[in-house]
């Protein structure tokens, strides 16, 4: 944790705390129209989206990301009762209900002035950092389309390499070679998977200075990898090999995007010979239905057709050490904007993320208002 004394925590300036996430469907009719809310602007037929929903479908229609928000919310509330936190928490969604304007509207009615937001992405992409704060932007202008005073709102910093987050995955990574036959799990190899995007999205993720092959967006991962297998090491006594690998593109063919795709590896690893692999959804908060389909579904009836045996790690959820990170980030940033010197707390060899997003950090390709961040227009 950061050196923010926690004996008597103080919060101020800040008097609400939102958690700010994607949305998913709770039923069957809930499909298209969340499709539709994802996609808005794009042009996609219905039954286009009735064929992409399908892995909803399979699962009744039903996202579990509305319900591991609910626990983290439930964990949240724990964690800051349990430390004299006083510092009420809310949650908005991006896509779905409860959505984020009709949040932002009540935690104005109820008198808050000075919101920290905590977004469900731990690393910095356009789409896992700015689209938030695009979103964050529409729900202030809406707000003060119907006259109502617009509370200050500032986004918690990227906590990909925070403790609080990393330790939880290295232990489920543990656990899920200590769960394969004695025989391979010596011999396994780990696949740490994440989001695949445009390359270009993730060669423009991170302030301008240190755009490039991949951006903040691989480096940020590739720490992580590092940590959780260095660890795995240190505890184990074995040097298990390691790949960075992505699932979940969704794109059009003639984009290149972020690869090697989880499945294809699996493969090139089975032809290989290697005997076990263990999937690490190292850039997921949560297990939300891109890991229950394209890891837990998709890529583990490939492993099964091969006949290479695989496991899959735990996500960090609600993990309560990950509740006690978000407590630390809290006092950490109310301790800076009251001026306090603060060490941030950080693993690996990038450091502490920027407090404030600078201008062209990780850009859209048509320029939109984007609240929270140097070049917002609700500063």
């Amino acid at each position: 944790m950061s050196d923010v004394p926690d004996a008597t925590p103080d919060v101020t300036p800040y008097d609400a705390l939102l958690l700010l996430s994607f949305g998913g469907p709770e039923g069957p009719d809930d499909v298209v129209p969340f499709l539709e809310n994802v996609t808005r602007g794009r042009g996609i037929p219905k039954e286009r989206l009735k064929e992409v929903g399908q892995h909803y479908f399979l699962f009744g229609g039903v996202s579990p990301i509305n319900d591991q928000n609910r626990a983290l919310l439930d964990a949240l509330r724990e964690d800051f009762a349990g430390h004299g936190l006083d510092l009420p928490v809310y949650w908005g969604n991006r896509n779905w209900a409860p959505y984020l304007t009709d949040t932002l509207r009540d935690i104005v009615r109820d008198g808050h002035r000075r919101v920290l937001v905590l977004a469900t992405s731990a690393y910095a992409s356009y789409s896992g950092c700015r689209q938030y704060r695009e979103n964050l932007a529409d729900a202030l202008a809406r707000l003060a389309s119907e006259g109502l005073d617009l509370p200050q709102v500032d986004k918690l910093r990227h906590y990909f390499n925070h403790p609080g987050f990393v330790e939880p995955m290295i232990e489920g990574v543990l656990r899920s070679l200590a769960d394969l036959p004695e025989d391979v799990r010596d011999g396994a190899h780990i696949a740490f998977s994440t989001h695949s995007i445009p390359d270009t999205a993730a060669d423009t993720s991170g302030p301008v200075e240190g755009h490039g092959d991949g951006g903040a967006y691989v480096r940020q991962h590739l720490d992580v990898a590092r940590l959780i297998a260095d660890a795995v090491r240190e505890r184990t006594g074995v040097d298990h090999p390691w790949r960075l690998v992505y699932q979940s593109r969704s794109g059009a063919p003639h984009i290149p995007w972020l690869e090697p795709d989880i499945c294809d590896h699996l493969e090139e690893r089975h032809a290989a010979g290697v005997p076990a692999v263990v999937m690490a959804p190292i850039g997921f908060v949560s297990d939300h239905m891109e890991v229950l389909y394209d890891l837990d579904t998709e890529a583990t009836a490939k492993a099964a057709g091969l006949g290479l045996p695989v496991r899959r790690s735990a996500t960090v959820g609600a993990d309560p050490r990950f509740a006690a990170a978000v407590r630390d980030l809290v006092l950490e940033r109310a301790a800076t904007e009251r001026g306090q010197r603060v060490t941030p707390c950080a693993l690996g060899a990038l450091g502490a993320s920027h407090d404030v997003c600078p201008v062209g950090c990780c850009p859209a390709r048509a320029p939109r208002p984007a609240a929270a961040g140097a070049d917002s227009p609700y500063a």
